[in-house]
C-alpha cells in the first residue's frame, strides 16, 4: 500500500490524507505502519464496492455493509477465473487420453477438473468436510466412482486389468478435483491466510502421492493390455 501511494504520488494529487480500503483487505494491511510511513490514515469501508457511495454520505458503515456474504452468486463469479487456467490443461490431458484410446479417462479428467473449479464452489455449503480439499476429494470421488464402474464393465479386458484400471481412476481423479478446489482457499471468506497455508501443507503431499500411485497403476494396466493384445 505504501509503495502504491509513493508510486502514483498520491500526496501530490489530493489534499486530504485519508484512505478508504475494502473491509476484507484488513488482514493484509498494517494501518498504523501505512500512516507512519505515508502520512495517510486508513479507514476500512464496506465489504462491497456498491455500498461506497452510501458509506461516504453517511460517514460510517452500517451492519449490513459489514456483513460478509458468500452465496452462490458470489461463488459463481470465481468459476470463470479458475476455468481460464484449469480448463485448457484439463482439455489437453483429456485429448491425449482420447487419442490413446481411453475415452473413459478422457471424460474422467474433464469431469474431475470441472467438478473442482465449478462443482465445488457451486455446492460448497452442502459438500462434506470443512477444508476445501476434503470437499474436492468428496466430489472427485463420485467422478472416480463412475469412471471405475465404467472400467469394470469393459469386457474387452481381463478382470485383473479391469481392477487395476479402476484402481488407477480411483487414485488419479479425486486429486484433480481436490487440487482445483484448493485454489478457492485464497479467494473465499472461509479461510484466513494461516488456514490457507495449513491446508496446503496438509493435503498437497496426499494429492501428489495419490496421483503418482494412480498414474503408475494406469501405465501398468496399459502395458498389461498391450502385452495381451
Amino acid at each position: 500500500m505504501v509503495y502504491r501511494i509513493e508510486r502514483i504520488g498520491l500526496a501530490e494529487v489530493v489534499e486530504h490524507r485519508r484512505l478508504i480500503l475494502p473491509q476484507l483487505s484488513a488482514t493484509g494491511v498494517a494501518a498504523p505502519e501505512v500512516r507512519e510511513r505515508s502520512g495517510f490514515r486508513v479507514t476500512y469501508g464496506p465489504v462491497r464496492a456498491s455500498d461506497i457511495r452510501e458509506f461516504l454520505d453517511s460517514g460510517k458503515a452500517s451492519d449490513e455493509m459489514r456483513l460478509v456474504r458468500f452465496d452462490l452468486k458470489d461463488r459463481a463469479v470465481l468459476i470463470p477465473v479458475e476455468a481460464k487456467s484449469a480448463l485448457p490443461i484439463a482439455l489437453g490431458a483429456s485429448l491425449v487420453a482420447a487419442l490413446s484410446g481411453d475415452p473413459v479417462a478422457a471424460a474422467g479428467i474433464t469431469a474431475a477438473s470441472v467438478a473442482g473449479f465449478a462443482g465445488v464452489p457451486a455446492l460448497l455449503p452442502w459438500l462434506p468436510g470443512e477444508d476445501f480439499s476434503l470437499k474436492g476429494f468428496a466430489l472427485g470421488g463420485l467422478v472416480a466412482l463412475a469412471a471405475a464402474i465404467a472400467a469394470l464393465r469393459d469386457n474387452g479386458s481381463s478382470l485383473p486389468v479391469r481392477l487395476l484400471r479402476a484402481a488407477s481412476y480411483a487414485l488419479l481423479l479425486p486429486p484433480i478435483t481436490a487440487f482445483a478446489s484448493l485454489n478457492f482457499t485464497g479467494c473465499s471468506t472461509y479461510t484466513s491466510p494461516t488456514g490457507v497455508r495449513k491446508e496446503i501443507d496438509t493435503y498437497v503431499r496426499l494429492m501428489a502421492g495419490m496421483a503418482a500411485s494412480g498414474f503408475i497403476m494406469y501405465v501398468a494396466q496399459r502395458v498389461a493390455r498391450a502385452a495381451k493384445g
